[in-house]
């Protein structure tokens, strides 16, 4: 049985009331790779400060009780900005496009369905007809996942010089 979880809605102008909470849960998902330079606690400080200060941000956070279990967040793409048309030829029609940035659940929660009801909840009163997202090429698992909910491998990418390679992944909303 998948326990029942407080999935909270927040918004851009909310970012400053819940950006110790993304960075807390970010610290204890990513712990084993905090001496990744590209992982760090700054440099994600850095993306959830990029990430929130756009005005569509959109972000649900899972609670168990009133511990934060983990959250998803992303963002619409600005229009003639969308960096997955490169892989696609032709390309959709549409182009307003969801970018889900994150999707993490702290490792107590795992493995429960959490991670399926956060994208659930994030994606689905979206207005967007499309969403595309990033998955570390060394997380096979991870990208499987992403298929089972419908997304599909367009590509790769390697956004930072610093950072992974990533399949550029896309699906209809």
């Amino acid at each position: 049985m998948t326990p029942a979880y407080a999935l909270r809605r927040y918004g851009h102008t909310q970012a400053a009331e819940i950006r110790q909470t993304l960075l807390d849960v970010h610290a204890e998902a990513f712990a084993a790779e905090m001496d990744d330079p590209f992982h760090d606690q700054d440099r994600f400080a850095w993306f959830v400060d990029h990430w929130s200060g756009l005005p569509g941000f959109d972000c649900v956070i899972a609670y168990d009780g009133d511990e934060p279990a983990g959250y998803a967040y992303g963002a619409p793409a600005v229009h003639e900005r969308e960096w997955w048309r490169e892989y696609l030829s032709p390309a959709p029609a549409t182009d307003d496009t969801f970018n889900l940035s994150e999707l993490m659940v702290r490792p107590k929660w795992r493995a429960t369905g959490l991670s399926e009801q956060l994208h659930a909840e994030l994606v689905g009163r979206r207005p967007e007809p499309l969403a595309a997202l990033l998955v570390d090429v060394t997380h096979p698992r991870v990208q499987a996942l992403y298929e089972s909910w419908g997304y599909r491998k367009i590509g790769e990418r390697q956004p930072f010089a610093d950072s992974p390679v990533y399949a550029v992944m896309l699906r209809g909303l």
